[in-house]
């Protein structure tokens, strides 16, 4: 390490210390404090996830525990009470550890229990970010987007304030973690990041509005099967600058919506049909990862995980095995599919656009769609 300021030794300005330990604040520190805390865990009995590496697992006759980190914030669960604090013990021992009891609060995430599981919200971290944005007192907003019109006339006119544009955006991310209802929204707005302009703005402000109206709202976990189901959507060369599709899918296991994504698909797509199947190459990856996570979790998906898409063409053409000129351009995507279809990880079937759920992930829709859209992906105020 470097002399510190106020501690240089002026006969050896070049020297530098030797460490004894990891320091705080260091860039090696965070990748020291890992490897020793992997090791403590390791010589316990635990195992590093093979799909997370922040996840490990305690698999010993009948008991099971869950040691899940970020950075030093830890969540332990498992069968085993007993065992259960035997590890805690071996945890205090080397490190200073701050035991917090049931979970309650974790990076800004409220966790509520009651007798039919328990509820994800984030209340107040949505409560403090209206508050820093002057909203506290708006009129709330029914939708975080409005349907935009096909004629509508750029705004080129900057943004006075485009840190506080990208401020405001990168905190509505995080509020998305547990609000899939504005993910879509919150995708839009943060497009803008590099050059915001006023029309820019107010949609976000728009997205605040909606945020006011429904504070207490997150997503609740009960008990049911743990049989994984997806929903793939995409709105075909929906960005007017540069003719993109958004891609969209959400995974729920069970009744529970556990897994969703919302992304602007890299290339143009020629076709509504490519889109769709870009989009069902993105869902499909996600459900691999989750299926070797459940597997992992003592949950394993004795069947195909299903993957619902309203676009029959793409559907036609993942079952379909023959491979020709009209479709070489997906060839990658095509090939992916079929092969995890044959060696049946996953299985694709039609619904109608009526019922697609995913649809909430990539385009706005009016106040009585998206409600009921809503209602489907199970978002909800903890007084429901």
């Amino acid at each position: 390490m470097s002399q510190p300021p106020g501690f240089e030794d002026p006969l050896r300005p070049d020297a530098v210390c030797k460490l004894h330990k990891s320091l705080y604040g260091l860039k090696q520190a965070p990748r020291q404090w890992f490897q020793k805390l992997t090791m403590v865990l390791q010589s316990n009995g635990f195992r590093c996830s093979r799909s997370d590496p922040s996840l490990f697992i305690f698999a010993k006759l009948h008991i099971r525990i869950y040691f899940l980190i970020y950075v030093d914030d830890i969540i332990m669960t498992g069968n085993d009470q007993q065992h259960i604090q035997m590890i805690l013990a071996e945890l205090r021992s080397a490190f200073a550890l701050k035991q917090l009891g049931e979970i309650s609060l974790f990076l800004g995430i409220q966790v509520t229990r009651s007798n039919k599981g328990f509820f994800l919200s984030q209340a107040h971290y949505a409560q403090k970010l209206l508050e820093e944005a002057g909203l506290s007192n708006c009129k709330p907003a029914p939708t975080p987007i409005a349907p935009t019109s096909k004629h509508q006339l750029p705004n080129t006119k900057p943004f006075h304030d485009a840190f506080l544009y990208r401020r405001l955006s990168g905190a509505l991310q995080y509020l998305s973690i547990t609000r899939p209802d504005i993910a879509f929204a919150v995708n839009q707005v943060c497009q803008q990041m590099h050059s915001p302009t006023d029309r820019d703005f107010q949609q976000l402000k728009r997205i605040l509005r909606y945020v006011k109206g429904t504070v207490s709202y997150g997503l609740p976990i009960i008990a049911g099967d743990t049989n994984l189901r997806t929903f793939a959507d995409a709105d075909w060369a929906s960005d007017n600058t540069d003719r993109k599709s958004i891609s969209g899918f959400c995974t729920f296991m069970g009744p529970n919506l556990i897994s969703w994504s919302v992304k602007k698909q890299i290339t143009v797509a020629k076709s509504s049909t490519e889109a769709e199947y870009r989009a069902l190459s993105a869902a499909t990856s996600d459900v691999l990862w989750l299926r070797r996570l459940a597997d992992e979790l003592q949950l394993p998906q004795k069947t195909p995980t299903t993957i619902l898409c309203d676009n029959i063409s793409a559907i036609a053409i993942a079952k379909n095995p023959v491979f020709h000129a009209r479709t070489k351009h997906i060839e990658i995507d095509f090939q992916f599919i079929r092969h995890h279809i044959l060696n049946n990880n996953i299985s694709i079937q039609h619904i109608s656009s009526q019922e697609q759920i995913a649809g909430i992930l990539t385009k706005p829709f009016a106040v009585s769609r998206f409600e009921y859209l809503c209602n489907k992906i199970s978002i909800q105020s903890q007084n429901a």
